[in-house]
């Protein structure tokens, strides 16, 4: 549902969510997977970082819109051209990131959880001079969600709404020091924020919303230098850094969607880093001396299926397709060790997870059973939406090729619908599945506490499997009253026990964002997050 938000006696009002997903990972100097060797240098250039991403255009530009390519989006343009209230620290590979400062110092919640105050970062400056202070905060928060405001702009609001659901009122306290009230507790209103990111006011002011996605201005580590689209964004690192300037000093980011280009990209020295390297090149390019890094991170690679209609709205028959898919399989012939099984919705590198919630096996007997005692003994037709690429989806074609072969042995038979990432992405926004599918393939995070809830609250419009269960609901309103992180978690635990029971997904496997760097490239910490930290890599 809409939140009302109160502002300097004017009121917003927050549309639905909006947010998308994906995810993947980072990594060098940490833990899973890594070598060391050779490459060929690409571009040539000292201190130029070129990646080949799996996005099939540059993501937009404008704060929140670089989510139109899913979280890679935000990964390589949102986190480095701004910054949010908060981030997560993306500094060492070892445990689960938490979320510290960015340009917020702190933030203090009252008694009762519904009123923040955050202090602000002093001395920090937009790329273009402007100052960041509290007016500056208010200035971007109007631009999301004040539908009153002349700044207001209603794709920032669709694309990011996500992040700001549940707030209900937001004011300037001193010149660095905002207030933010939601409507009841928000105990993770801190992890939601890390990425809704801040623009220049000065910059918006001059090109208006739909001109600054073409020069935009923020807080972050690298600077806007040009752009062609469909080809490369060229970055330059801030110098002015307030988190210290980064190491490279150019970051060219190349949208190249089929992986044997990538590939081929990077062999030839056309870039110098390139995300999901087809598993069965990855030994050729470790023996040719090319990085190839991985870790866990939180993902999950799922299928959520239409529980509001049959075959998927019995239990049975959504379990039965979880006894029938051989996730070990999968990972040794298709993805090569790039993975690990999802026997459970919460992913291993996910607080929430628990071993003794891992529920499901392959045991083609017990799904026939099940299938059976539902009403299909003989099996059933449906079919399945799946992006052809794009953020964190891995390599979903031979995947879900593998998948339809498991399902068909039980007497499932799946139909896919392949479709373009960004096509899906604004379907998914809609609240739709592509092409009236029974079930869809994408990409999924819990990295950010709000996509729990944005999954399978039935007010969510992306939970376009229309999940809903009332126990789960009530866990979710406990949760957003927690503040302590470890009751939290166990929490969490309780609703992955439930979902995983009811399996409104079927749960496949749990990425480990496997990556290829040339030998040049130096100094990169693969964290267990999405999200990457740039600054501090060397590029020879």
């Amino acid at each position: 549902m809409p939140a009302r938000v109160t502002r300097h006696g004017k009121t917003w009002k927050l549309a639905a969510i909006g947010g998308v997903f994906a995810l993947t990972l980072t990594a060098a100097c940490s833990p899973g997977k890594k070598t060391t060797g050779g490459g060929s240098s690409s571009s040539g250039q000292a201190g130029t970082l070129v990646i080949g991403m799996t996005a099939s255009d540059i993501p937009l530009l404008d704060t929140g819109l670089t989510q139109n390519q899913g979280y890679e989006g935000v990964r390589f343009v949102g986190n480095q051209l701004y910054d949010g209230l908060t981030r997560f620290d993306l500094n060492q590979g070892t445990e689960i990131p938490k979320v510290v400062p960015s340009l917020a110092l702190s933030w203090t919640p009252d008694a009762t959880g519904s009123n923040w105050t955050f202090k602000l970062r002093p001395n920090v400056k937009f790329s273009d001079g402007t100052p960041w202070n509290a007016d500056a905060a208010i200035f971007n928060l109007d631009r999301y969600v004040d539908k009153s405001s002349p700044q207001f702009y209603p794709a920032l609001n669709a694309q990011a709404g996500l992040a700001l659901s549940g707030i209900k009122s937001a004011s300037k306290v001193d010149d660095m020091t905002i207030k933010i009230s939601t409507d009841g507790p928000l105990s993770y209103i801190a992890t939601n924020l890390t990425t809704i990111s801040m623009g220049s006011p000065t910059a918006i002011k001059a090109e208006g919303n739909e001109g600054f996605g073409a020069k935009p201005v923020g807080t972050g580590p690298f600077i806007f230098e040009s752009e062609t689209r469909g080809q490369q964004l060229v970055m330059t690192a801030n110098k002015n850094y307030w988190g210290g300037a980064p190491k490279i000093n150019k970051l060219i980011l190349r949208p190249i969607p089929d992986t044997t280009a990538r590939v081929a990209a990077l062999q030839t020295g056309q870039v110098n880093w390139i995300e999901v390297p087809p598993p069965d090149d990855i030994a050729n390019l470790e023996k040719s001396g090319f990085q190839v890094v991985t870790n866990s991170y939180d993902h999950i690679w799922p299928w959520a299926f239409n529980v509001s209609q049959k075959p998927w709205n019995d239990v049975r028959v959504r379990q039965a397709a979880n006894y029938a898919i051989d996730r070990e399989s999968l990972i040794k012939n298709v993805l090569q060790g790039t993975a690990d099984p999802a026997y459970q919705v919460a992913p291993k590198a996910n607080s929430a997870y628990r071993a003794s919630n891992d529920l499901y096996s392959y045991d083609p007997a017990k799904a026939k059973q099940l299938l059976a005692a539902a009403g299909y003994p003989n099996g059933f037709t449906t079919t399945l939406s799946y992006p052809t690429s794009g953020s964190g989806n891995m390599i979903p074609t031979p995947m879900n090729e593998a998948l339809q072969q498991d399902l068909a042995k039980v007497g499932i038979k799946v139909t896919l619908q392949p479709i373009e990432w960004a096509s899906m992405i604004t379907s998914l926004i809609a609240g739709k599945i592509p092409g009236n599918a029974q079930a869809i393939n994408v990409s999924e995070t819990f990295q950010q506490d709000g996509f729990w809830t944005a999954f399978f609250s039935p007010t969510s419009s992306i939970n376009v499997g229309k999940y809903n269960d009332p126990k789960v609901n009530a866990l979710f309103a406990q949760i957003r009253a927690e503040l302590d992180p470890a009751k939290r978690s166990d929490l969490y635990a309780q609703v992955s026990k439930l979902i995983t029971e009811d399996a409104p997904w079927l749960f496949v496997v749990n990425d480990r964002d496997p990556r290829a760097l040339a030998k040049n490239v130096t100094g990169f910490i693969q964290p267990k997050s999405w999200f990457v930290d740039l600054t501090h890599l060397s590029v020879s």
